[in-house]
């Protein structure tokens, strides 16, 4: 449903690699994942590779404490594994085991219904928290890089057929850019794309959910 590197609506197709290194969302692993900076702990080993729980304290503005709690939550949902070799008994270190968690509402079964939403919930807050701190860095970027990055909003109005069917067609352009990091071409950076597509809060609710 959203892609941050943790997380995304199931593309229409994918190869035999991705599908080794993607995962389809349980019931247990929605619940571990329901949590906005247990999701950015995912992202960040997700997207720079194995770290501790010092390190994603530093990164994230938290205590070691909470950091190390996250990480044995994401482990026991069986979405990150120690890394071998590395660290002592006091300093662990920690690796993403997938590199996209993948939740589709549309095709899930109805005993996950609640844990996706609360999942959901915390992948849109986990973005914003995302957004912020790329916004503290808008002044520091190089001019090549402002000038190709986006901050774009746009107001349709569509059909919920409509907006899946544009999903879609967003996700086939999307896994054009794919590539893992040892593709990357010279002089890339990782970005980051943030796809979000939702009815202008307040005006697709029904009269009993906006009670």
């Amino acid at each position: 449903m959203a892609a941050f590197s943790a997380v995304s609506a199931e593309p229409p197709e994918r190869d035999v690699e991705s599908l080794e290194q993607d995962v389809e969302l349980d019931t247990a692993a929605l619940r571990v994942l329901a949590h906005p900076l247990r999701l950015n702990v995912l992202t960040l080993l997700r997207e720079r590779g194995p770290s501790t729980a010092t390190r994603m304290a530093e990164e994230l503005g938290i205590n070691p404490g909470a950091a190390s709690y996250h990480l044995r939550r994401l482990a026991s949902g069986g979405l990150i594994v120690e890394e071998p070799g590395r660290g002592t008994g006091r300093e662990r270190w920690w690796k993403s085991v997938h590199r996209q968690s993948i939740h589709d509402p549309a095709t899930a079964p109805a005993e996950q219904r609640e844990a996706g939403r609360a999942y959901t919930q915390a992948v849109a807050v986990a973005a914003t928290d995302r957004l912020r701190r790329a916004a503290q860095e808008v002044a520091l970027l190089p001019q090549e890089w402002l000038e190709v990055t986006s901050y774009s909003d746009f107001l349709l109005h569509l059909t919920p057929v409509d907006a899946d069917r544009m999903k879609s067609e967003l996700f086939e352009v999307i896994e054009r850019y794919r590539r893992g990091a040892g593709e990357a071409p010279e002089g890339s950076a990782p970005v980051v794309l943030q796809m979000q597509a939702f009815p202008v809060p307040g005006t697709a609710l029904t009269p009993a959910d906006d009670a």
